[in-house]
């Protein structure tokens, strides 16, 4: 996908916040130039995901591109139950990702040993769902919407969702409809993809407090100097905060104590 990206924006530099699993759909933020550095402001913000559930049947990879290991009839499984027991995911919680995943496990990613037959036992990890709701209950599958925290894994929601009503499940669709304020709806595919259809950097950043520099502020700032100001985003303690120069993003800078000290210079001198 990013290699396809780049043909179509004419560019090596880009690169995104986070990749969807082969199967799935939906969006897919990329950076471009030297706003490829500003991933790591945006991989933490919440997904929201669109996804199906197939309930009695069980796959290595949690998902329908994987190899069937089980298979147990549902025919007894009430509409109440299902639901009560997605209902019971919202939260925090500790979860363990699918063994077919890009997590580490032994200096190597799980998903590589996986495919050579190994056993491989990822790391929980505790992640937070904002928000799970049914969409529709057509056995023998769920779809369900959900808000999750960055690094939660939809496969691993559908696999343990089957365990606790004790039939096994896996996911057969997904679709991520948003990152944080970003919406699947007001992205483009990448047929249509290239320079014309770029966004302006703050529209990404717009989940970060912002403050206007002024000149000798915005001079400062691109020499990569820390600079005091009034604003209250600026006692943030060690919070990113955008700084802005009329809608163009100069920096990102981490506040604290009325200070702003560039992270990320985006500007040219």
């Amino acid at each position: 996908m990013v290699a396809r990206a780049r043909r179509a924006l004419g560019t090596r530099s880009v690169g995104h916040t986070g990749t969807l699993d082969p199967f799935a759909t939906g969006l897919l933020i990329l950076l471009v130039g030297r706003a490829t550095r500003l991933a790591r402001f945006l991989e933490p913000e919440s997904k929201t995901y669109l996804a199906t559930a197939r309930l009695g049947v069980r796959t290595d990879t949690d998902d329908h591109t994987g190899q069937v290991i089980e298979e147990v009839p549902i025919g007894g499984l009430r509409r109440e139950a299902v639901l009560d027991a997605l209902a019971g995911f919202a939260g925090q919680q500790r979860q363990r990702p699918p063994a077919f995943s890009a997590k580490h496990v032994a200096g190597a990613r799980s998903y590589r040993l996986a495919r050579r037959g190994l056993a491989v036992d990822p790391p929980e990890a505790t992640i937070v769902v904002h928000r799970i709701d049914p969409v529709e209950w057509a056995p023998p599958q769920l779809t369900f919407r959900a808000r999750v925290s960055a690094g939660t894994y939809l496969r691993a929601i559908a696999r343990d969702l089957g365990t606790r009503l004790s039939v096994g499940a896996h996911l057969t669709a997904l679709r991520r409809e948003a990152i944080g304020e970003l919406r699947v709806e007001d992205a483009v595919s990448l047929e249509n993809l290239g320079p014309a259809v770029l966004q302006p950097v703050v529209r990404v950043l717009r989940h970060l407090p912002a403050v206007e520099l002024d000149s000798e502020a915005r001079t400062a700032v691109l020499h990569g100097r820390r600079v005091a100001h009034s604003d209250p985003a600026a006692q943030r303690g060690g919070e990113p905060v955008v700084l802005l120069e009329g809608s163009e993003v100069i920096a990102v800078a981490k506040a604290g104590d009325g200070w702003l000290k560039p992270s990320v210079v985006l500007a040219e001198p």
